[in-house]
């Protein structure tokens, strides 16, 4: 079983920054996906960014240029960088690791809050 502990989250003005970060453990062999999710109320859950154990990163077009996410593999952490936040950015930002241990399984995240606003 694989635990995921997020932090970071919270409320800041408009074009602020904030840094996720999220750590798992548990019986983990090794991690191949990393990454955020996000889901303002009414819409969907999305893709923000994602990065593999090769380090190639993918983000969602809308946070290009402004967020940045990098994993510390000693520590089984990934991160996530914003800036220039604006509210449309206001979500539940949710962690997701794929692990095997040994199977390869998805895991989520309990979900911070990010709020934008003046």
């Amino acid at each position: 079983q694989v635990q995921l502990v997020e932090s970071g989250g919270g409320l800041v003005q408009p074009g602020g920054s904030l840094r996720l970060s999220c750590a798992a453990s548990g019986n983990i062999l090794s991690i191949y996906f990393m990454g955020w999710y996000r889901q303002a109320p009414g819409k969907q859950r999305e893709l923000v960014a994602g990065i593999i154990s090769s380090g190639m990163t993918n983000y969602a077009d809308s946070v290009k240029g402004r967020f940045t996410i990098s994993r510390d593999n000693a520590k089984n952490t990934v991160y996530l960088q914003m800036n220039s936040l604006n509210t449309e950015d206001t979500a539940v930002y949710y962690c997701k690791v794929s692990a095997r241990t040994p199977t390869l399984q998805n895991y989520w995240g309990q979900g911070t809050q990010v709020t934008v606003s003046s």
